[in-house]
């Protein structure tokens, strides 16, 4: 190779996974039509028992309701919404939330492992880490100590102090 030659390794774009809000009951479907379309889909199903008044049957069910998984572009990712079925992207911060590879292939790894599986929502309790994302104290870090309702009360250790206010759950980001 000469020195005004340069060479170019061609690189596959980066693709991200994002979750979509499907309608109901419609998860299954907008994978395949997703799959067929050319575009990597990935629908957790879980393996349940279910009981008629003559049988039992291992169904296949959606993990989590409502949602499917994508594999995008960032150039292309709008047009995923045009699929019938897909109601919208689940947001983070204002924007198309993006999910690391490494968790889907934890769930990929639970669902192999394991069979009739539930989903709870993760929910902020006494002791866990967060980062508060609003207010005079956004962007500190702190524990919570107690929560009622919709308060939680956290406590920030800085500069060796203890403070305590009280938050709205809402602003406040596990870490």
């Amino acid at each position: 190779m000469t020195e005004g030659q340069r060479s170019f390794a061609m690189t596959d774009p980066v693709k991200n996974w994002y979750a979509v809000y499907t309608l109901p009951r419609w998860e299954k479907k907008i994978a395949r039509k997703l799959e067929e379309a050319g575009i990597e889909a990935y629908c957790p199903l879980n393996r349940v028992q279910r009981q008629w008044s003559d049988r039992k049957k291992t169904v296949h069910e959606p993990l989590f309701k409502g949602y499917v998984f994508v594999r995008l572009e960032e150039a292309v990712k709008w047009e995923v919404k045009a699929v019938q079925g897909i109601l919208n992207f689940v947001y983070w911060n204002g924007k198309p939330g993006i999910i690391r590879d490494e968790e889907i292939d934890t769930i990929k790894r639970f669902l192999n492992h394991f069979s009739d599986v539930q989903v709870d929502e993760y929910r902020l309790g006494v002791d866990a880490k967060v980062k508060i994302k609003g207010g005079v104290l956004m962007n500190y870090e702190g524990t919570i100590v107690e929560v009622a309702g919709n308060r939680a009360w956290v406590r920030i250790d800085s500069m060796g102090l203890r403070l305590s206010a009280i938050f709205e759950k809402k602003n406040l980001e596990p870490i």
